[in-house]
């Protein structure tokens, strides 16, 4: 399910176990105001769109080399086990509706897609923030439309296309102006497009909730995936990036310290999705459990995995699935790439 869903169907949505990112904005919400369409008006697999910036061999080859990252960053998030709640290996998490393949799927569908984030923001380089974002969110539709092609209409990456269509086109604004990347300056720019959805999108409509997260932001005030693009994903830069970096730093692969980042957020997420299945009792639930844990020594904890396995019982059994978590623990992982190239950033620019 996503925010498509009527106030009226919240309660359907909550005991629905397929409801995986049910407060994830699509790109398409836009007011029809701000000039943004509000359907697909392409063909699910286009080609690249002609821009009418220079866009040469080495520009390609660099948004395919993010295009590969955001990739490797689903596939890894999805395959992470054990994840409680959520698709893994190890079983479905709280859903009926999807399987690992189905992620799997959907992340392979998605794959080709991604360059033409990058060249959308390059195209709009030159051009205030706020221009930048009505590219990126046309080109969202077309990937929710393939999206929904690839696994027969359910909702894998709604989440993710939001967060990674953002991150790319800042990619593609800092490339075209001959900058470096950084998470800072990835994250940053994100924040500049992302400014005012909050306001636009939850805060000013009316008082009667026509979508989930409408409702939850009016009775909770919880701003989900908005909120958390607007503030340049601080809850992946000041928490779950760095928990993640010192678990790698400590001798741990990469699963340990995806798992050290997942905790931090089911630790300090205010996710929406858990909010729609459990109200707010189960989210403070999960931080709970997920706090216990970490006081226990987290992924430095001999039994780590074999408490998690329980916990992952528990949310099944309960039906609560951190999938707005589970969207910025993708974000983590490929931010986590960027940080790793920040000392050739100059070079990768020019």
């Amino acid at each position: 399910m996503d925010e498509e869903t009527g106030a009226s169907d919240l309660q359907e949505g909550i005991n629905d176990a397929s409801a995986e990112i049910i407060t994830a904005p699509a790109f398409g919400q836009l007011e029809s105001g701000q000039g943004m369409p509000t359907s697909p008006v392409a063909p699910v697999c286009p080609a690249m769109p002609e821009l009418s910036v220079p866009f040469g061999d080495r520009q390609a080859v660099l948004a395919q080399r993010l295009a590969d990252l955001v990739h490797e960053a689903l596939v890894t998030e999805a395959t992470l086990t054990p994840k409680p709640g959520l698709v893994d290996a190890r079983n479905n998490g709280s859903h009926k509706d999807m399987t690992l393949a189905t992620f799997l799927a959907s992340a392979d569908a998605l794959r080709p897609l991604m360059p033409a984030f990058v060249k959308a923001g390059m195209e709009t380089a030159g051009e205030p923030a706020s221009v930048a974002l009505q590219p990126l969110r046309s080109h969202g539709l077309i990937c929710e439309e393939v999206m929904n092609e690839a696994t027969g209409g359910i909702n894998t990456h709604k989440g993710g296309i939001f967060a990674f269509g953002l991150l790319l086109g800042a990619a593609g604004r800092s490339l075209g102006r001959g900058e470096g990347l950084s998470v800072s300056g990835l994250c940053g720019e994100a924040a500049q497009m992302a400014r005012g959805l909050v306001k636009c999108e939850l805060a000013n409509r009316v008082k009667t909730a026509n979508t989930a997260g409408e409702y939850i932001y009016r009775r909770y005030g919880l701003t989900g995936a908005r909120g958390e693009a607007e503030s340049g994903f601080e809850l992946v830069r000041l928490y779950a990036l760095p928990a993640y970096l010192a678990s790698s730093e400590a001798g741990h692969d990469t699963e340990a310290a995806l798992l050290a980042a997942l905790l931090e957020l089911l630790i300090r997420n205010r996710d929406t999705n858990l909010v729609a299945r459990g109200g707010m009792e189960g989210l403070f639930y999960v931080r709970e459990k997920a706090q216990q844990l970490k006081r226990l020594g987290g992924v430095f904890a001999p039994d780590f995995h074999a408490r998690l396995m329980a916990m992952d019982d528990a949310f099944i059994q309960r039906n609560l699935s951190p999938g707005g978590s589970a969207d910025l623990l993708g974000v983590t992982q490929f931010l986590a790439q960027i940080n790793a190239m920040e000392p050739v950033g100059g070079a990768m620019a020019s």
